[in-house]
């Protein structure tokens, strides 16, 4: 059994390595933990001992096959989670992540498997984000940041690179949700935010961290 912070730096360590496709490094999970270099290095130590990660001085760590299945499994639990408490009590995408990050840590595959199937086997949770299945199968669909598109583009909002409440309220007062057509209307150099329409064809205006946080599946 691992203990609830042992699951987390597991968590962690999966999702920078999915993010920079490399082995990660100690100040990496230190920022994603907020905690010291000195606390990662023990943990680091700790989960090796475990052969849960891989680990190489002054190249970072990787997590081991048993690692990414128990990371996998963690990151299941919290997204069928959020689509539980979403789907059927009624959450809005802004309330759950905080709250599932504690239900995540409920060791039980028969409530997750009886959650999943109770839920119609969802692919993605209610941030966009996929959820592996029972066999650690994710499914993934073409998407890039809203940052990338030129003036003139198209796309549909599929997801959100920051799961904190504030900037999901935030995108909820500008009618970002999931599903919302835009289309970019403009890119203002000076500070890289843009003019996009929504499909209503009210126009807003959308700070550099907004478009580098959304992401949209281009249509045109």
């Amino acid at each position: 059994m691992l203990s609830i912070t042992e699951e987390n730096y597991l968590k962690a360590i999966f999702k920078i390595a999915e993010r920079d496709q490399s082995p990660v490094n100690t100040n990496a999970v230190a920022a994603s933990m907020q905690t010291t270099a000195a606390s990662v290095t023990d943990m680091i130590k700790r989960l090796s001992e475990k052969e849960l990660l891989d680990y190489e001085k002054y190249k970072g760590v990787l997590l081991t096959e048993k690692g990414r299945k128990l990371a996998t499994n963690l990151i299941r639990r919290h997204r069928l989670w959020e689509v539980f408490l979403t789907e059927k009590l009624g959450f809005s995408w802004d309330e759950v992540h905080e709250i599932a990050e504690e239900l995540e840590h409920i060791n039980s595959d028969q409530l997750i498997d009886r959650m999943d199937t109770f839920l119609g086997y969802p692919r993605f949770d209610p941030h966009g984000d996929p959820i592996p299945d029972a066999d650690g199968y994710w499914t993934r669909r073409p998407q890039v940041l809203l940052g990338t598109l030129l003036p003139g583009q198209l796309g549909v909002v599929t997801g959100v690179d920051d799961h904190t409440s504030a900037f999901l309220q935030y995108l909820n007062q500008l009618g970002l949700g999931l599903g919302e057509n835009i289309e970019v209307i403009n890119r203002v150099l000076y500070d890289n935010s843009m003019i996009i329409k929504l499909k209503d064809g009210k126009s807003i205006a959308v700070s550099d961290k907004v478009v580098q946080h959304l992401f949209v599946k281009i249509s045109a």
